[in-house]
């Protein structure tokens, strides 16, 4: 495929084309129509902006707009609002979110309404390219009016000031600039208010949020797997006919995954074979249905699904779309004043991916605890997976207390920010997104969900060990299996299990298994 990502004017950014920049080292190219695109916008505005009233250009911003600002005062405007906005507080935000951000930014400008100069694309290219990320603190935004105080640290940086995180290291932007051969941008016209002013930060976020939550969600499906295997389940919980019955894509898709990670396993009991023949017992040793965490995986994992689906459209959507202030139209020839920087769209649906999120680290707690409780399981395993000597030691007894507390904390953040607005900025911003608080929740509800089901995966392969079941798993789950004892040994002694539970979750988050059914 090359080492180049090429922007297509006419399809925009796709989910894959944000993956392969973001994880996959690739570089991006803009085409001369692109930036033909953004120059057409730009010669427009200069042209119509004489001797008109434009908001942000020669007005102030905000409640502030009532005021004429000057015309020999215009650049310094610009300049005023990134400075100023330059307010944020908390930790930074990691790289890798930087980075899907300033692609969102970009994404923007390549729509052709903002009405910036070439220039300032041009260098928003070379920093993604060039792993340049500005320092920009976590909080600050109410997601209307965009991420005001976030972008306007990315936009600190672009003039070449603040800081950056440069080779792993936060430096004077102007130093970083220098060594690269960059200069910062200048102002033409309002590219101030244009990079300040959209959902850039919210989206980018949220779109790293959707690529690990997939991750899970697959995650979720082998563990369910493995799960029924340990069970000896049966294996009709997951037929196509079954399924088929209620008219939800998502069950349908949870359930042909799991059929895949199942095939060939003989550790899952055939109904025909078990049950339909004539019995003579009273009382039935093995379960006629397990668990609902191990029997209605497609039914709670369905609706995940569907979410999953959701959020990549709306994201996407909200990605190749103009979210500034105004709307520079050079096709119509007007400059038209509204709101398209307001975050309803990406704080609504990460406010839903956190509850999807959730409620499959909730799953993965029931299996869990099917997993640790023997009296649950039949005493099929002993307590806690303890191979040990029980009374002696403890197996995974407090790795359990983790996933319980970590579970619980992604169901108190699970409350909704969509419909948590406070009115601010001289009431101006009278209704807010919260837009960005809803992304950043929505991050620390996934980043709990692959601490629990790091956990769950390190109970899964102990009840295989103690089963010794290996030989008839499927061979996609022994291949799983076998993949984490190659790091995460087994074991009876009792040792601390903070580092074995990082090395597992970096190895959940770093493996991409998932499948796009609808791709």
């Amino acid at each position: 495929m090359g080492k180049t990502i090429t922007y297509k004017p006419e399809k925009g950014f796709s989910l894959n084309d944000i993956e392969e920049l973001l994880y996959g080292g690739k570089k991006l190219r803009l085409p001369a129509k692109a930036i033909q695109k953004v120059d057409y916008c730009y010669s427009f505005l200069k042209d119509f902006s004489e001797e008109k009233i434009i908001y942000g250009i020669n007005t102030g911003f905000g409640p502030m707009a009532q005021y004429r600002v000057d015309d020999d005062c215009r650049r310094q405007l610009q300049y005023n609002i990134i400075r100023s906005h330059s307010t944020g507080a908390g930790k930074p935000l990691e790289p890798l979110y930087v980075k899907a951000s300033m692609i969102a930014r970009l994404s923007t400008f390549l729509q052709g309404y903002s009405g910036v100069h070439a220039s300032l694309v041009n260098l928003i290219t070379e920093f993604i390219n060039r792993d340049i990320y500005p320092y920009i603190p976590e909080h600050g935004s109410v997601g209307a009016s965009g991420d005001l105080v976030q972008l306007a640290h990315i936009a600190l940086t672009l003039i070449g000031e603040g800081e950056v995180f440069y080779k792993g290291k936060l430096t004077p932007t102007a130093e970083v600039m220098k060594a690269e051969k960059l200069k910062p941008f200048e102002i033409y016209i309002r590219e101030g208010l244009s990079v300040t002013n959209g959902t850039s930060v919210m989206t980018g976020i949220g779109i790293v949020n959707l690529i690990y939550a997939r991750r899970l969600m697959e995650w979720a499906i082998i563990a369910s797997v493995m799960m029924n295997e340990i069970a000896a389940s049966y294996d009709d919980m997951m037929s196509p006919i079954l399924n088929g019955t209620k008219r939800h894509s998502g069950q349908l898709a949870v359930a042909r995954r799991m059929c895949e990670w199942a095939q060939d396993n003989r550790t899952m009991k055939k109904r025909e074979i078990e049950m339909y023949h004539k019995h003579t017992e009273k009382i039935f040793k093995h379960k006629v249905q397990a668990y609902y965490s191990l029997r209605c995986v497609p039914q709670i994992l369905g609706p995940v699904y569907d979410e999953l689906e959701n959020a990549e459209k709306v994201l996407i959507d909200e990605l190749n779309s103009a979210c500034d202030n105004p709307i520079v139209d050079p096709q119509t020839k007007y400059v038209y004043h509204g709101g398209n920087f307001h975050g309803d769209y990406v704080s609504f649906e990460m406010d839903k991916l956190k509850i999807a999120v959730t409620k499959m680290t909730m799953l993965a707690e029931r299996q869990l605890n099917y997993l640790c409780h023997n009296r649950i399981n039949d005493n099929i395993l002993p307590p806690f997976l303890n191979l040990g000597v029980l009374g002696l030691n403890y197996g995974l007894q407090a790795a359990q207390f983790t996933a319980t507390s970590t579970t619980a904390e992604c169901q108190t953040l699970s409350n909704p920010m969509y419909v948590h607005s406070i009115p601010n900025n001289n009431d101006n911003q009278d209704i807010v997104s919260m837009g960005t608080n809803s992304s950043l929740m929505a991050r620390t509800v996934i980043e709990n969900g692959f601490q629990v089901m790091s956990i769950h995966f390190m109970a899964l392969v102990q009840a295989v060990d103690y089963l010794k079941i290996q030989k008839n798993m499927s061979k996609k789950t022994y291949a799983i299996y076998d993949e984490i004892r190659s790091f995460f040994p087994i074991f009876a002694d009792d040792t601390p299990k903070y580092k074995d539970i990082e090395r597992m979750n970096n190895y959940l988050t770093t493996k991409n298994l998932y499948k796009n059914e609808s791709a």
